[in-house]
């Protein structure tokens, strides 16, 4: 445990050291800040229509909802940048070796290095978190509705981190280590569009489908096989990239 947390504060202190992750932090926040006010003013020209219907959706279904459901999106584009050179930098600057024969085991680095990228992870999902609330001063929220979709997010970018460590102990340089997590986690968002189509009808896809889990816990509906999944999701990418790591060791 000491291990992990020795290599998770060096990878953390190198990554707020150098401007990647202090640009990351402004450039996402300030979209997010955007869509945030886009979706007040949204709210603001239907609450006229919304006064007169019975039941009508409110502030968390039309701001904060839509909100989190585009942080998925755009955090999915930046995830694969903050992971790419967790492993794979270690390669390209033939390191790798040098780590590998240190008296820490694969799980420890993978740990680590996972670590510090989900503690940068986290800290955007909690500053987007802070709008919605900032709403609670002249409005009322859904709390049961808001924690969903913060978990979710939580859960969410905790996944795409595990497959963004694991494309990085698989590729040589973080470039193609970007463009392979990108495409994986692409291809995992998209994989049910077919699903409503009568004749391509597939429960596998639906299943595997991460953009339908995060959108069920989202609804406020916190069913065990949503989060059963991103669990082992993410479980099962850490221990192929420790196996990775692993096959690595035997090999130096």
């Amino acid at each position: 445990m000491n291990n992990i947390r020795v290599i998770a504060w060096r990878e953390l202190k190198t990554l707020f050291l150098s401007p990647v992750a202090w640009s990351v932090l402004a450039i996402v926040q300030l979209i997010f800040a955007f869509l945030f006010l886009s979706q007040i003013e949204t709210f603001n020209l239907l609450q006229p229509k919304l006064a007169t219907i019975e039941h009508a959706p409110g502030l968390t279904d039309i701001v904060v909802i839509p909100l989190f459901g585009n942080a998925g999106l755009i955090l999915m584009l930046v995830t694969p940048l903050l992971t790419m050179r967790t492993v794979s930098e270690e390669r390209r600057n033939k390191t790798l070796a040098l780590l590998l024969s240190a008296p820490v085991t694969s799980a420890e680095i993978v740990l680590g290095k996972y670590l510090s990228v989900t503690t940068l992870l986290l800290i955007i999902v909690a500053l987007t978190a802070i709008m919605p609330l900032s709403l609670l001063i002249g409005g009322t929220l859904d709390i049961g509705k808001f924690a969903a979709n913060v978990l979710a997010l939580s859960m969410l970018v905790l996944a795409f981190a595990s497959v963004g460590v694991f494309m990085s102990c698989l590729a040589g340089t973080p470039t193609l280590a970007a463009m392979g997590s990108f495409g994986v986690l692409l291809l995992l968002w998209i994989v049910d569009w077919s699903a409503g189509m009568r004749d391509q009808h597939s429960e596998l896809f639906e299943y595997l489908s991460i953009l339908r889990h995060y959108q069920t816990i989202q609804t406020g509906l916190l069913a065990s096989d949503d989060v059963l999944y991103f669990i082992f999701f993410t479980i099962g990418f850490l221990l192929l990239s420790c196996s990775r790591l692993a096959l690595d060791r035997l090999q130096k």
